[in-house]
């Protein structure tokens, strides 16, 4: 980190904690420094629990040469983010407390850090049928937009609705964690590293040369499983 010219992640965090958060009763540093896959434009993520106060807040500045992003709960209001999260499928809060290296602690941090491990480990709430039908049917009408466009521009904007769509369709039908942006690829590779290969070698060809060949392949087959493209038939909010 020092080609960087900024100090260490774990140093900066820890004079951070001790100079704005010298009262609190816990705290982590997550993210990517973390995980060894820190960059010139990566920031410190670190999550703050003081049980004074009144609620969460995220905020985010600048110190030690680093930007920082801080998470700031009390001891009840992580739970609503922990709950959050669940339904949503993206844990972004209980990765970043399982993940993260105590900067400090006044006895608080191992139960939440618990808490957080028990909810990654049990993964996200099943799809119900009605749900994967509407996505099946959601999977099928872009693919079938992605198919008939002849204008490139458009083409580039379905396509980037298909790969959501198709990852997080193959990551919930699979009781896994999905994510956005760079996160899903990182989901993806942890659900299936062969997988997310031929993902990107998919959508890659797409967008180097227009051929879409290996996208429409690749949707169809995660959607074989459950019956394949659905439009004829399928309704939502009839009664």
């Amino acid at each position: 980190m020092g080609k960087f010219n900024r100090l260490a992640p774990l140093k900066a965090a820890q004079i951070f904690i001790k100079n704005y958060f010298p009262n609190c009763d816990g705290a982590l540093l997550a993210g990517s420094v973390v995980r060894g896959e820190a960059t010139k434009t990566s920031d410190l993520d670190i999550v703050i629990f003081d049980d004074t106060y009144r609620s969460s807040y995220r905020e985010s500045l600048i110190a030690y040469g680093w930007r920082i992003e801080v998470f700031a709960h009390n001891l009840n209001s992580y739970q609503d983010y922990f709950e959050s999260d669940f339904k949503r499928a993206r844990p972004s809060l209980p990765r970043m407390v399982s993940e993260g290296t105590i900067l400090k602690d006044n006895g608080v941090i191992d139960s939440i850090k618990r808490e957080a491990k028990e909810l990654l480990s049990e993964g996200p709430e099943m799809w119900s049928t009605d749900t994967i039908n509407t996505k099946r049917y959601f999977i099928t009408d872009s693919l079938d937009d992605f198919i008939g466009c002849n204008n490139r521009a458009e083409e580039i904007f379905i396509a980037n609705t298909l790969a959501e769509l198709v990852s997080e369709f193959v990551l919930r039908t699979n009781n896994k964690w999905i994510g956005a942006s760079k996160w899903i690829i990182r989901s993806l590779r942890d659900y299936d590293i062969n997988f997310a290969e031929q993902f990107v070698e998919a959508f890659d060809e797409f967008y180097k040369s227009g051929v879409k060949n290996k996208v429409v392949t690749l949707a169809d087959e995660i959607l074989h499983p459950y019956g394949g493209r659905l439009f004829d038939g399928f309704s939502l909010g009839k009664k």
